[in-house]
């Protein structure tokens, strides 16, 4: 039996939340962050996108670009909201879903093809059933592998819908161009131009011995592999049994450390959100950073406390980051999990639970609870603006309010 995979993408998820939630927003260039100095773009809706805004931009940057934009403050727990409904869809097309992020997630279908009768259909009923459940269009890629499925599902976008045909991979990465080619940023871009490798196909060219003696030992083999649409390895993620986790890919490289910490906080919400969604109790946590000559560091720690809420799980991945980056080095990607998971609402160790973890863990599970009832409450400045003390660290302006949707 052949693999078969599906990566589904959910269109400028943010953005288009807050689109469906405020119809008058629909046709405008909708920015999703905070107006303020050191915040940066989460989301862009496409609109905004053709002024060259994107995600991970200094919110200044992007109203220079695009002025006319309408800045609307991000809703953790609404987004999370609506992203676990559609991971549960995901689940009745396929046993195996592996949600990358709260915005994307594989599905492997390959035991999947005795159900419907090719994979374009099962593409289109999921896409429908996702559009008829929560409002929402997502864009899905279809392909052997998990490298070129993530590259399908971005070629249409959005609402699109794009196979690659076995034995169709070599044509489909000459179709993207090297400029376009998952994980080539602009620096290894500009590096490759050095070497007068301007396309996939001047690329191949190169042996794996010249590429890792021209650009290092991961680098190299990572562009052997993705210039023959081979796999080479962009996720070897589990599914939920073992841990949960997310992570974002930048566009640009990052290396401001008010950039990464933002979207660590943003991570360190989802992740809470999606355990207690879930009735699970993590004890480690993990933090990735890929760089952008595709290296990589790891770091996790399992506390003595228990961990209970997204502030707990932030200050733990705060301190994992500082521990495995340097500020100013630029960053490809970043990454965080929430493993040796188990099942319940109590810890295990009862005398190491402290009552100020308590209320805050109660407070998150009061505003789930509201959400499932239907009543639109969301825990405020999930991507609030981080305000950094004398000592360096940094401390966050958090609430909870009713939503005025």
């Amino acid at each position: 039996m052949k693999n078969l995979f599906f990566h589904v993408d959910m269109d400028a998820f943010f953005a288009s939340v807050e689109i469906l939630d405020n119809p008058s927003l629909r046709g405008k260039c909708v920015i999703i962050g905070r107006n303020e100095k050191r915040s940066v773009v989460s989301t862009a809706s496409y609109e905004a996108r053709k002024f060259g805004v994107h995600s991970a931009m200094p919110i200044g940057q992007a109203l220079t670009l695009c002025p006319q934009a309408v800045v609307v403050p991000p809703r953790m727990q609404r987004y999370n909201q609506l992203s676990q409904q559609i991971m549960r869809i995901f689940g009745t097309f396929s046993s195996e879903v592996i949600q990358i992020s709260i915005d994307e997630a594989f599905l492997d279908m390959s035991g999947m093809q005795r159900l419907y009768d090719n994979a374009r259909q099962a593409a289109l009923l999921l896409k429908q059933k996702v559009k008829e459940e929560t409002g929402l269009t997502i864009s899905v890629g279809i392909a052997q592998n998990k490298f070129i499925a993530k590259m399908a599902s971005d070629y249409d976008k959005p609402d699109g819908l794009c196979r690659v045909a076995p034995g169709n991979e070599m044509k489909f990465v000459d179709a993207v161009t090297l400029n376009k080619l998952w994980g080539i940023g602009k620096v290894t871009r500009q590096e490759l131009a050095r070497h007068h490798i301007l396309s996939t196909e001047q690329l191949r060219t190169y042996s794996v011995e010249n590429l890792r003696s021209l650009f290092g030992q991961s680098m190299g083999q990572y562009l052997h592999y993705a210039c023959r649409g081979i796999d080479p390895g962009i996720y070897q993620g589990e599914g939920k049994n073992h841990g949960i986790s997310t992570e974002i890919t930048f566009i640009d490289d990052m290396s401001t450390e008010d950039t990464l910490l933002q979207y660590l906080l943003q991570m360190s919400h989802e992740l809470m959100f999606r355990c207690l969604n879930e009735g699970q109790i993590a004890r480690t946590i993990g933090v990735k950073i890929r760089f952008p000559d595709f290296s990589c560091r790891e770091g996790q720690v399992t506390p003595k406390e228990n961990i209970y809420s997204a502030d707990q799980v932030y200050e733990i991945a705060k301190q994992l980051l500082f521990s495995k980056w340097k500020e100013g080095t630029p960053v490809r990607l970043l990454g965080l999990s929430m493993g040796n998971l188990y099942l319940g609402t109590m810890p295990i160790q009862q005398e190491l639970f402290s009552e100020q973890n308590e209320k805050k863990r109660k407070l998150e599970e009061a505003v789930l609870t509201m959400q499932k009832k239907g009543l639109e409450v969301f825990k405020a400045a999930t991507l609030a603006s981080t305000d950094k003390k004398e000592n360096g660290h940094y401390k966050r302006k958090d609430d909870t309010i009713p939503s005025k949707d």
